[in-house]
């Protein structure tokens, strides 16, 4: 049975730039850490006592996605999160306005950007919310982190990079 190629692959069947960048010619393991921290202190390891660095991949592994809820989501804050981000819409209607309407009342163009931008933005926030109908009622952030992460080699070089490794003590670090 074949199987598909990982990498995207440019005409011609060669690997694109970005793909090769990324690919280590038969990549064995010469170590698993915790943390990333702690794999790129063991590159910077081997980096310090002159090993090739170029032969190493980092690579996080058993990917997990974490939501961090930050605050709940009411009438009271949408309409502030839209007030907020008309304030910075307005700023640039302003300036262009200003460049390419001369008027004479700088500060009556200012404050009409202001009232527009801040108004149009609480209104879409406003419709938004509502369109939601209380399904996710909070905000949150999210992120993809590894729970391990491992440092791959060439395999023309992974020995010594052992080898290496094996003579790092635990306050070079770990």
């Amino acid at each position: 049975m074949m199987t598909q190629d990982p990498y995207p692959r440019a005409v011609g069947g060669r690997p694109s730039r970005a793909a090769s960048m990324f690919d280590l010619e038969y990549p064995r393991s010469v170590g698993v850490f915790d943390t990333y921290l702690a794999a790129q202190k063991a590159v910077d390891f081997l980096a310090d006592n002159g090993f090739p660095v170029n032969n190493l991949a980092i690579v996080g592994t058993d990917l997990r996605t974490v939501e961090r809820v930050l605050a709940r989501r009411t009438w009271r804050t949408v309409l502030m999160q839209g007030a907020v981000q008309g304030l910075s819409t307005a700023l640039i209607l302003f300036f262009v306005l200003w460049l390419f309407i001369p008027v004479a009342n700088v500060t009556g163009l200012l404050l009409a950007a202001f009232v527009f931008s801040i108004g149009v933005s609480m209104l879409f926030a406003a419709i938004g919310y509502s369109l939601s109908r209380g399904e996710r009622d909070f905000t949150s952030v999210q992120q993809t982190v590894a729970t391990r992460y491992e440092v791959l080699c060439e395999h023309k070089v992974a020995e010594h990079a052992q080898e290496l490794l094996a003579t790092m003590t635990p306050t070079a670090g770990f």
